[in-house]
């Protein structure tokens, strides 16, 4: 069965507009809650948020109708998505929900949900979800309507859980960092973990309004990160999005440090320390200098489709730890069950600190290899890879290319648009060579 609500990242779209509605919302609590109350005794259900404004009226919402379903709530507040997955683990809850449109900007919301074990919804409790939404709401006799009470010592659990994901012989002490945390859900644990751990932080970005998240900051927006760090002469910087599930940093002399750059500093640093068993998982939109990099430390690498989602499984199937994307979601499964840009940072501050290097010089190990992207839009959704012209071009750009980079052809999953994508160690050709496929299938499909 197809779903009609449920993403790769749960439900989100523009506050106001179906379905992210204060009806909807009432509804999905009632249809989650009647799903997990299937399940023997009383169950319970965290609710975490960002910092948006619409977070309130949906929190009242999906409380209200979780209540009705005979389910019992626990408020947390605003807390970053992965501290959620975590709380729902430790306290053996029947789900965790989040109301968050991660990177998106305030006028969006969205909701995600965690099962029992910290890990996203699987398939068949997302349609089991549906299903329910499609049965007439009832309430639970008054004795059996579900209980509301505030978790007052979140946010302490959760900045002792972050800290005790870096190495206990290890200190921050003597580290200048900025953090920028987007106005969003880690103005408060995020400065706080590092604080806590030796460093001296300087917090940007902390005085959300619920409407100011992500909104000329964050890992989205790293401008004003990376002039406050040549600014103040810090180590490094540290940029969270909205919900605290990605980070980006940037080094001393103020350069972006992305997704792929912090994997291999994570994964060299494990490889070092012995840490490292297994290999490393990136999407199909990994810079390639990233499988080079790994290549020449004997670290196994391969590819997963575009989304957290699609990272986590492939890890599971393999065994393995660590994987993530360029855009910072990064999953240290030995240390978390989801992406954490907190626990991400720590890690590779972890690199830092036991090897004695900075910033800069722990991203010299990788080289990012110059990338053309050109967007193609087609008349209307369609299979464009598989036509006879378009793949012979693809092969001509790979034989040139002979093991130097490599071409992706990816449809866009909202637009008709086809992706062409070439990657390679000259940018000059790589451009010519991605301007030549992008041609090729324009010329097709006008034909």
């Amino acid at each position: 069965m197809s779903k009609q609500y449920f993403g790769t990242d749960g439900i989100r779209g523009t506050v106001g507009k179906a379905p992210i509605t204060p009806e909807f919302m009432l509804k999905l609590g009632w249809a989650a809650g009647k799903v997990f109350a299937q399940d023997e005794g009383r169950q319970k259900i965290l609710i975490g948020k960002d910092t948006r404004i619409s977070g309130y009226m949906f929190e009242s919402a999906l409380e209200a109708g979780l209540s009705a379903s005979g389910v019992d709530v626990m408020l947390l507040g605003p807390m970053p998505t992965p501290a959620i997955a975590y709380l729902t683990r430790t306290y053996r809850a029947a789900a965790g929900i989040v109301i968050s449109a991660s990177h998106n900007p305030y006028y969006d919301n969205g909701i995600k949900f965690f099962c029992t074990d910290g890990k996203k919804l699987p398939d068949e409790v997302e349609l089991a979800i549906e299903a329910q939404l499609s049965e007439p709401m009832d309430t639970v006799p008054s004795d059996l309507i579900g209980k509301t009470r505030k978790l007052e010592d979140a946010r302490g659990r959760y900045i002792e859980f972050c800290k005790s994901t870096f190495p206990r012989e290890l200190s921050l002490h003597g580290l200048r960092v900025v953090v920028d945390c987007a106005n969003g859900a880690t103005y408060a644990p995020g400065p706080a973990v590092f604080e806590e751990l030796g460093a001296e932080v300087i917090p940007i970005a902390v005085k959300p309004d619920g409407l100011n998240i992500n909104h000329n900051c964050g890992s989205t927006h790293p401008q004003a990160l990376q002039e406050k760090v040549l600014e103040l002469r810090a180590d490094l910087g540290i940029a969270f999005d909205g919900d605290g599930d990605r980070v980006l940093m940037v080094d001393d002399q103020g350069e972006l440090v992305d997704g792929d750059e912090l994997i291999f500093i994570i994964a060299q640093g494990r490889q070092q320390d012995r840490r490292l068993q297994t290999g490393v998982v990136g999407t199909l939109m990994s810079n390639y200098g990233l499988e080079l990099a790994l290549r020449n430390l004997d670290i196994e690498f391969v590819r997963a489709n575009v989304g957290d989602r699609y990272v986590l499984e492939l890890l599971t199937e393999k065994g393995w730890l660590l994987g993530g994307e360029s855009s910072g979601h990064i999953v240290c499964l030995d240390k978390t069950t989801t992406g954490d840009g907190i626990v991400s940072a720590l890690q590779v501050l972890a690199s830092m600190v036991s090897q004695g290097k900075s910033l800069l010089e722990l991203r010299q190990g990788m080289t990012k290899l110059p990338q053309t992207m050109i967007n193609v839009r087609l008349p209307e959704k369609r299979e464009v890879a598989s036509i006879p012209q378009v793949q012979d071009a693809v092969k001509a750009v790979e034989a040139q290319l002979s093991g130097r980079g490599r071409v992706l052809l990816r449809p866009s999953g909202t637009e008709p648009l086809i992706r062409v994508m070439v990657e390679g160690d000259n940018g000059a050709e790589v451009a010519a060579l991605c301007r030549q496929i992008a041609d090729v299938v324009a010329e097709v499909i006008s034909a």
